[in-house]
């Protein structure tokens, strides 16, 4: 069960229970700006400061090095994030 730290020291566990990382957040009540829920639009997109994300479905929006977006993605280890 990978853990997800924020950069506000704030930790989740993912569990599997979500479908993807966008979705563990909010059941938690952390504010993610997100559109389409799907990887076009790039609204939700994060810093990633550690650890290794998987992509549900491959992201249509750009995606720079260090940033994954938690709408189509799952932790597959320990990640340490930064929601802008």
């Amino acid at each position: 069960m990978p853990g997800v730290k924020l950069s506000n020291g704030v930790v989740i566990n993912f569990d599997g229970s979500a479908q993807t990382l966008l979705e563990a957040l909010e059941r938690k009540k952390l504010e993610v700006n997100f559109h389409c829920r799907e990887g076009y639009c790039g609204a939700c997109r994060c810093k990633l400061i550690s650890g290794e994300v998987n992509y549900i479905n491959e992201p249509l929006a750009f995606v720079r090095k260090g940033e994954f977006l938690p709408c189509c993605s799952v932790p597959v280890t320990d990640i340490e994030i930064e929601i802008p």
